[in-house]
């Protein structure tokens, strides 16, 4: 029995030795699949946000077969003016020999500038590069960068100690963004990079590459998270398979990324960088136009505010009051990493002065602190404010959720009330949409219709204007409000 379980034994293992050699293909095709299987769902908790407009750049390794003029070209073709040059490729097609990277001579430094300038294109960033860690050698790179505006660095440092490349990042302002090359790359992991930056000046964070974590292991959204406020950088990629070293570029919403809730959660973390594109894919490396453009097709079809203007601007790394004014008591506070303003004291309007608008889309958030909360948004102040005669001659779409009828959240104030409810539980941000063309007005609130009117004179309004400006109410010190994301569409 002993030497007949031996035999069955010594069979068994032949055939999954068999197995393991004729069957490879097969084995590795499961744990693709269980791999993918394991990626978040499409729907998912991002299907309800509204994607904002990020710039787009170009990174030139894209174009690896062509000089860094023709890169310049090709780019402009596509209406990217925003590219992340990497060290080695050929500078021009008259001069082979000489190739773009931190040693080009004045004379090239020139050359590159002037054509920019010619081209009305900027140099976002430069990467991946490597150098010493060395006053010497890390000084070249950044008077590099500086001499051709460039406001980022990427790079995977092979050394342990950041100390001088900190404070060559104080000194030039100059940011450093760490690289995720695929494993074994030092930095294949979120993980190891949050590590070395913790504790730095937030000018070093991370440049985060999508599909070398996906060549990884690594999901992208959990690598999102994990790098949340110290993202600088993006190179985007979307790839054919997940978990797999040789998984290829594919047009982005056609592989296994997910690029719509990557850059959902890029637009809930306020990222305010560029989508780097970086095309690999070989085949393709004569001609990636075609599958950038459209890649870049896709994008525009998942991002929300595509077509419209952020009024309360992103400017120098910070969001700023720039271009509003306040009358009246009160006013308000700007958070300026996060975008929200608050309301304090009250009654005011904070109106945004550089425009006057006629008929326009207007979306925004805003929060109450408190159930009973009173503030507005005024449509078309026909004139710069400098008495409360304003309200007589604008509508405002009320906020006041323990109000009631044309005194209620939704309702255009003292005219027309809301047809339903739809505000969110007090302390939760709520989403207004406001069309205002001629003098019909439609309010969604939270995606639900609450105002379709044509628009006349009633209660305390005497009359409206064809166009003006857009305001903001603080209404008094014990329940402030907060507003954040606003933006606007010109009709």
């Amino acid at each position: 029995m002993r030497e007949k379980g031996f035999v069955i034994l010594g069979i068994f293992l032949l055939a999954a030795a068999g197995f393991a050699v004729f069957d490879l293909p097969k084995l590795q095709e499961m744990d693709r699949a269980k791999a993918e299987a394991e990626l978040p769902m499409e729907a998912s908790e991002y299907k309800d946000v509204r994607i904002r407009k990020f710039p787009i750049a170009i990174q030139c390794w894209t174009f690896r077969k062509y000089s860094f003029q023709e890169t310049l070209e090709k780019a402009k073709a596509l209406g990217v003016d925003y590219l992340q040059p990497y060290p080695g490729q050929v500078l021009r097609p008259d001069e082979p020999e000489i190739k773009f990277d931190h040693n080009l001579s004045e004379e090239h430094i020139q050359w590159v500038n002037v054509k920019l300038g010619e081209n009305g294109q900027s140099l976002i960033a430069y990467g991946v590069v490597d150098f010493d860690n060395t006053e010497e050698d890390i000084r070249k790179v950044f008077e590099f960068a500086k001499k051709l505006r460039i406001r980022t660095v990427v790079t995977e440092p092979k050394f342990e100690d950041f100390s001088l490349l900190e404070r060559m990042v104080q000194e030039y302002d100059i940011n450093i963004a760490i690289h995720n090359h695929p494993m074994p790359s030092k930095y294949a992991h979120p993980e190891t990079v949050l590590e070395r930056i913790k504790g730095l000046d937030v000018r070093i964070g991370a440049c985060v590459d999508t599909g070398h974590w996906m060549r990884s292991g690594v999901k992208p959204l959990d690598g999102l998270r994990k790098l949340e406020g110290r993202i600088i950088d993006v190179h985007l990629k979307d790839l054919d398979a997940f978990g797999v070293a040789e998984a290829e570029d594919v047009p982005f919403g056609q592989g296994k990324a997910n690029v719509h809730d990557i850059l959902a959660e890029l637009t809930r973390q306020n990222f305010r960088g560029y989508l780097t594109v970086e095309h690999e894919r070989e085949s393709d490396a004569l001609d990636p136009s075609p599958p950038i453009k459209e890649g870049m097709d896709y994008i525009n079809s998942i991002t929300y505010y595509l077509d419209y203007e952020e009024i309360l601007k992103w400017q120098n790394g910070s969001f700023s009051k720039h271009g509003w004014n306040h009358y009246g008591p009160g006013y308000f506070v700007l958070d300026e990493r996060s975008g929200a303003l608050k309301s304090q004291g009250g009654m005011g309007v904070f109106w945004y002065s550089r425009k006057r608008y006629k008929d326009f889309i207007l979306e925004l958030e805003f929060k109450c602190s408190k159930a009973d909360t009173n503030s507005g948004i005024f449509l078309r102040l026909p004139e710069v404010p400098s008495s409360d005669d304003y309200i007589y001659h604008s509508f405002e779409v009320q906020i006041y959720d323990t109000g009631s009828g044309i005194n209620k959240t939704g309702a255009v104030y003292d005219a027309e009330a809301p047809g339903a409810d739809a505000f969110k539980k007090t302390g939760g941000w709520n989403h207004y949409k406001i069309t205002f063309r001629g003098d019909h007005i439609q309010v969604e609130l939270n995606g639900k219709e609450v105002i379709d009117w044509d628009a006349e004179p009633r209660g305390k309004i005497k009359d409206f204007a064809a166009e003006g400006y857009i305001g903001l109410q603080n209404h008094d010190s014990t329940s402030p409000v907060s507003f954040r994301n606003i933006y606007v569409k010109e009709l």
